[in-house]
């Protein structure tokens, strides 16, 4: 996205998330037949039909017992998730808390009837009423998976997991001598100042910083001052799985800000990659499927999102994003993820992820999304 568009679309935001009244919506009562097409925004490795691998296909069955075809554009940020969903032309979309928010005060996703979804009794309670999706007793879609933003690292050159996320963000030498600068990689995309905001509240805790998405100008100065410190260091602020993982094989990156799915791919190919989520937490993300306002397929739009909470889906889901379940009954479901998936990727972790969120200024009270989107931007650009 340009940085024009980039600015414009954070300033948009949050005139609507300070303004949008947000009005009460008819709810269909009934899943009528399916109409033969679903087109669906999703992160990298979400909705997947066996080409990559054929034991990782969710999508196959479901087309065949209900004879929607599914059609996929994979975004590799939730600011271009936004964006697709305000153009249109979707039915679904996978959306992380830092773009749930703003897609419902756009009112780009309509709220929907979970009584018409059967599977909607196996969520995981700490995910029912996650107020990233529940928005004045209205539920906007279903939760889809979880998982935190977790440290990728090369087990050759740290022989043990980092202890801390100053690898990334202070210059200094790595365990095998040789300093970071140019072996790392952080996230292209706003919300990372969250990350650093992290890492501060520990770093720092004169700072006082109690939510890494809500921070006053001070705090917001100390963040900003840090990523500059930071860039330097930086190799590539990736935004692509795929990217990532080239740089990793090939780029001599050693440390970063990563996913489940990157490892686990890696892993797969046999590169000598581990993650960790250090001392001082980690962000993540909570997705939630939710319903274009204006679906052209909202019945096979229902039927998506009420197979997505099958047990199995979620857990064969989990196993090849390196993910957690919205689910809790996937954990011993899947054959895919293993009787010890679940405990693997931190099932027992949630309290611990500060998940992404909008930043909302809150009269003024802490820096709003719309200048992250813009500091973000010079901050990358080396200003």
């Amino acid at each position: 996205m340009s940085e024009h568009k980039t600015a414009l679309f954070g300033a948009i935001t949050s005139a609507l998330l300070a303004s949008t009244s947000l009005q009460a919506a008819e709810l269909p009562h009934a899943i009528g037949a399916g109409e033969g097409r679903l087109d669906i925004v999703a992160w990298p490795g979400y909705i997947e039909r066996g080409e990559s691998d054929k034991a990782y296909d969710w999508v196959s069955g479901f087309e065949k017992e209900t004879g929607c075809k599914v059609s996929v554009k994979t975004a590799a940020t939730s600011d271009e998730m936004v964006s697709l969903m305000t153009k249109g032309g979707y039915d679904l979309v996978t959306a992380s808390g830092d773009a749930s928010l703003r897609l419902i005060a756009g009112k780009r996703v309509q709220p929907i009837n979970t009584a018409l979804l059967a599977n909607w009794k196996h969520i995981d309670p700490r995910l029912q009423n996650g107020d990233w999706y529940v928005v004045d007793k209205q539920v906007y879609g279903t939760p889809y998976q979880w998982g935190p933003n977790v440290l990728l690292y090369n087990t050759d050159t740290f022989k043990q997991p980092p202890s801390s996320w100053s690898v990334v963000f202070e210059p200094q030498d790595l365990p095998d001598g040789k300093p970071n600068k140019g072996r790392v990689q952080a996230y292209d995309g706003p919300i990372y100042i969250a990350d650093a905001a992290l890492y501060l509240k520990s770093a720092k805790p004169e700072l006082g910083i109690k939510d890494p998405y809500q921070l006053d100008e001070a705090q917001y100065q100390a963040v900003l001052a840090l990523l500059r410190q930071q860039h330097p260091l930086i190799h590539r602020y990736w935004q692509d799985a795929t990217v990532q993982m080239s740089d990793v094989k090939n780029e001599g990156i050693v440390a970063s800000s990563s996913w489940g799915y990157m490892v686990n791919g890696l892993k797969a190919e046999n590169q000598p990659v581990a993650s960790t989520v250090p001392k001082e937490g980690a962000t993540g993300w909570a997705d939630t499927t939710m319903l274009h306002s204006e679906a052209k397929h909202p019945n096979c739009a229902y039927k998506w999102m009420d197979w997505s909470l099958q047990p199995k889906v979620q857990g064969d889901v989990a196993a090849w994003f390196g993910s957690l379940p919205a689910v809790p009954a996937a954990c011993s479901a899947s054959e895919l993820l293993g009787a010890e998936g679940c405990r693997t990727n931190g099932f027992d972790n949630f309290d611990k992820i500060a998940f992404w969120k909008t930043p909302q200024a809150q009269g003024g009270k802490f820096v709003p999304y719309s200048r992250w989107t813009q500091d973000y931007i010079a901050i990358m650009g080396g200003r």
